[in-house]
C-alpha cells in the first residue's frame, strides 16, 4: 500500500502526451544525417559532439545528482555534496535556515551517463507538523550523456520567497525526488528547513 508521502510525490501527467520511442545516443546521432536543421538541433543538445565522459564500471545509473545548493540573495550558497558518504541521510537532521521574506532558489548539479535522459522533473512536498503546506513540480528538461567538454549540468530552479510573519516561522519537513518521463526515480530524499525572523 502506498504511503501518503508517495501519493504526494506523483508527477502530473499531460493529457494526450505519450513518451516517444526510446533511442540510444548513437541512433539519435544517425537520425536524418542529411537534415541540416536537425543536425544543428542535435549539436545544441550535445548529441554526437565531444568525447563521452568515462563512467565508473558497474554504475548503471542514468542520472547522478552530484550536489544540491540553496541560493539566497546576498548570502553565500549552502552546498550539499551528495557524493560524500552519508550526505543524503544527514539532510533531514540538518535543516537549512531561511530568513522570513528572503528570496531563494534551489540549484542542482548532475551528470547524465549511458543514454539520453528524457523529461527530468523535480518534485517536492513540504509539510509542517505533518500537514502538507506545499507541493512543487519543476520540469528540468531532457539531456544527452555528459561529455569531456561538458562534464556536468547545472539547473537553477524557479525563485521562491519565504513566507513572513509569526505563524510562518518554524520548522518544515520536505520530501523531494528527481524523476523522468519513464517514472524512474533517480534520487529521493528527505530534508528540512527552518523559517526564522533573522539569519542565524
Amino acid at each position: 500500500m502506498a504511503s501518503q508521502a508517495d501519493d504526494d510525490l506523483v508527477a502530473s501527467k499531460t493529457e494526450g502526451y505519450k513518451v516517444g520511442e526510446k533511442k540510444t545516443v548513437e541512433e539519435y546521432a544517425k537520425l536524418d544525417q542529411n537534415d541540416e536543421s536537425l543536425n544543428r538541433w542535435k549539436a545544441s543538445l550535445g548529441i554526437a559532439t565531444g568525447a563521452p565522459l568515462a563512467v565508473t564500471p558497474g554504475d548503471t545509473r542514468r542520472c547522478v545528482i552530484q550536489s544540491l545548493a540553496l541560493e539566497v540573495e546576498g548570502r553565500p550558497d549552502i552546498v550539499i555534496d551528495l557524493t560524500a558518504p552519508g550526505s543524503i541521510e544527514a539532510l533531514k537532521g540538518k535543516p537549512f535556515i531561511i530568513k522570513e521574506g528572503a528570496k531563494f532558489r534551489m540549484k542542482a548539479n548532475f551528470k547524465v551517463q549511458h543514454d539520453v535522459l528524457s523529461g527530468l522533473k523535480y518534485l517536492q512536498v513540504v509539510k509542517r507538523k505533518g500537514i502538507r503546506v506545499g507541493k512543487d513540480e519543476e520540469m528540468l528538461g531532457s539531456y544527452p550523456p555528459n561529455t569531456v567538454d561538458k562534464p556536468l549540468y547545472e539547473k537553477k530552479f524557479s525563485q521562491d520567497e519565504a513566507p513572513t510573519g509569526m505563524m510562518a516561522r518554524g520548522h518544515y519537513d520536505a520530501v523531494s525526488k528527481f524523476i523522468d518521463d519513464d517514472d524512474h526515480t533517480h534520487l529521493k530524499f528527505e530534508w528540512s528547513f527552518d523559517i526564522t525572523k533573522e539569519w542565524k
